[in-house]
């Protein structure tokens, strides 16, 4: 269970993405992130806007970091995958954007 700040946060945020208000949003989960640290769900949206902004690289960290804290989550992990394979795309790093498409299909076959 979340603290209700956070749903609300998050909540608010996913309106903010979806506006186009990518600052904002990004703002709103960075707060939710100061309330619960370890909510890897709030890591992988925080990626997810960051590489809406084009910004693959911190994506990518980002996504590290929600796949750290997303353990025995599987469904998360491969959702982490698929937007790290995204964001090295992005980088022009097609062969690590391959493995990382399959670490997220073993992920998925589990």
């Amino acid at each position: 269970p979340q603290p209700p700040a956070v749903v609300a946060l998050l909540d608010h945020a996913e309106q903010q993405a979806n506006a186009g208000d990518l600052e904002s949003a990004a703002a709103s989960l960075e707060r939710a992130l100061r309330i619960d640290p370890r909510n890897a769900v709030l890591w992988h949206h925080l990626a997810t806007v960051r590489l809406a902004q084009g910004q693959a690289s911190q994506a990518e960290q980002l996504a590290v970091k929600s796949n750290s804290l997303a353990s025995g989550n599987v469904s998360q992990q491969a959702l982490n995958w698929q937007l790290i394979s995204q964001a090295r795309r992005e980088q022009g790093d097609t062969a690590g954007a391959r493995r990382a498409d399959q670490r997220a299909r073993e992920l998925e076959s589990r």
